[in-house]
């Protein structure tokens, strides 16, 4: 279950992204906003399961990058603050979605657009449930990605095209000051595992 709240978003996205042609404007605004009802569902389901429980949950799905020295896996971890995190964002994003149905049915762009924005919840589940830094750094590059797109959505305004160049140059601030911390804490502690550095 905890794993369906991370990738329906992102199965929204690309049905929409990819086949919003095929299965038009209102298949694709259905697509992605239920897959959003059913993530921030699960979510709450989760929140009451592990958030209030105390006991966290793990999920390893495999070894992402794994040298003599260096050892990354694709993990997740679901215990109260990654839990309250997760009805927050679902909940706020699915409200969003429904919102964007009304405020954008007529623009005849309306499947990359609900693309954009599913694409932009699964990074930012990505963001809070990752348990190593490398991940939540993904996590963050793919929110900067999706923040730039959907500013820019109306490409052919100056205005939206100016507006996307900044929020990308201002991100790349952040992303330097983020590689700086974690190369410092891998210098320190040798690993990037959050059950490795926050004991």
């Amino acid at each position: 279950m905890a794993l369906i709240i991370i990738l329906l978003p992102l199965i929204s996205a690309l049905l929409a992204g990819f086949f919003g042609f095929l299965i038009g404007q209102k298949g694709s605004m259905f697509i992605t906003t239920f897959g959003m009802l059913i993530s921030a569902s699960f979510s709450w389901i989760i929140f009451f399961k592990i958030g209030l429980g105390g006991i966290p949950e793990y999920l390893v799905l495999g070894k992402w990058i794994y040298t003599n020295t260096f050892s990354i896996n694709w993990g997740f971890v679901f215990d109260s603050l990654a839990c309250s995190m997760l009805v927050t964002v679902t909940t706020i994003s699915t409200l969003v979605h429904l919102y964007s149905c009304s405020y954008m049915s007529i623009d005849p762009h309306i499947s990359r657009f609900m693309a954009y924005l599913s694409l932009f919840t699964f990074f930012m589940l990505i963001l809070v449930t990752a348990d190593n830094f490398l991940q939540l750094f993904l996590g963050w590059e793919g929110v900067g990605l999706c923040s730039y797109l959907l500013i820019g959505f109306w490409f052919t305004r100056v205005q939206a095209n100016k507006a996307a160049l900044k929020a990308l140059i201002i991100n790349r601030v952040g992303d330097f000051g983020i590689i700086l911390g974690v190369c410092l804490i891998f210098f320190i502690f040798q690993s990037l595992d959050f059950e490795v550095i926050f004991p």
